[in-house]
């Protein structure tokens, strides 16, 4: 009995997700069907990568490169989804990964969004692929497009974005290297109004604020994760690396003594030259990273306060 029941109301569940009217969403992307993207990506084929929400395949639609992100184990409705994807839709910044189209299909649940040529940050900073390292203009330029982006999320949106996962797996490059944030479908929406949202605890350990514990958290989580990609992208190594001896495996504790023992020049990338030559500025944008990571998430700035101190209108010095 109880096995019919739950397949009865799996199938209303199914039937009423199919006869939702799309036409009430007013600004959503393409809606593509299932085979569609099926055939693109020539049965979900070329993987370009996973996360804790599913699987990215490449794929072409007409001579345009995409990007097709799978989701698994979807628990939204229907409804809920397409509220999201129209959210996602709306949102246009030079430095968010643009979202092309959508398909809802039963319990298909797909997002197609622009191919990125590069690929994620983390393949060019982690020397997982022999690639030669990226010198300190390129650094700079990366890591304030990643700052354009969240603040756009924080700050232009009508609604709070908090994306809730930022690290450099989300973050995509173009062929130019270009920083784009990606992934940030399945963030929090927090009304202007708000001061704290509660909510389950979600995103990547090592790049978790401590008020994560807690359950409320505001925007400020994303500062904290990027400050930890910024002292990546810095150091050139993981944030967390268990192949390390455990005093270094940490690099946000390590950094932290060094910061003591004012040896911070011990942990610039030994692969660039450039970067070595860069000490005196990579050191203020290590300045920069310790104060995105205070604990006390009421003391980091603001994604536009970083944007100022990159661009050279406002010195940590005198702000900290």
């Amino acid at each position: 009995i109880a096995v019919t029941l739950y397949l009865e109301r799996r199938r209303a569940y199914a039937k009423k997700d199919e006869e939702l009217n799309f036409g009430q969403f007013a600004r959503m992307p393409t809606r593509f069907p299932f085979q569609k993207l099926r055939e693109c990506t020539e049965g979900f084929n070329k993987k370009l990568g996973e996360g804790g929400f599913g699987s990215v395949y490449e794929g072409k639609l007409g001579e345009e490169r995409v990007a097709v992100k799978r989701l698994e184990g979807a628990r939204q409705g229907m409804k809920e989804f397409l509220a999201e994807v129209e959210t996602i839709g709306s949102i246009e910044h030079i430095n968010l990964v643009r979202l092309i189209g959508f398909c809802a299909e039963k319990s298909q649940r797909l997002l197609v969004y622009e191919y990125m040529p590069r690929g994620s940050l983390d393949r060019w900073i982690h020397y997982r692929h022999n690639n030669a390292p990226l010198d300190w203009c390129t650094r700079c330029r990366i890591i304030l497009d990643i700052a354009k982006g969240m603040c756009y999320l924080h700050e232009g949106c009508r609604r709070k974005i908090a994306h809730l996962d930022i690290k450099p797996q989300n973050i995509l490059l173009d062929e130019n290297f270009n920083a784009k944030v990606a992934d940030f479908g399945l963030s929090k929406l927090i009304d202007r109004d708000q001061s704290k949202v509660m909510t389950m605890m979600r995103g990547t350990p090592g790049y978790m604020a401590p008020e994560w514990l807690t359950s409320q958290i505001t925007e400020k989580v994303d500062v904290y994760s990027f400050g930890v990609v910024v002292m990546e992208l810095i150091s050139g190594r993981k944030n967390i690396d268990n192949s390390l001896p455990e005093e270094s495996s940490h690099l946000i504790n390590l950094f932290r003594g060094k910061a003591r023992d004012n040896q911070l020049s011990d942990l610039i990338d030994k692969h660039s030259q450039d970067m070595l030559s860069h000490q005196e500025q990579v050191i203020e944008m290590m300045k920069l990273g310790m104060w995105c990571l205070l604990n006390d998430g009421g003391q980091r700035p603001s994604m536009s306060t970083v944007i100022k101190v990159l661009e050279g209108g406002m010195s940590i010095e005198t702000t900290i």
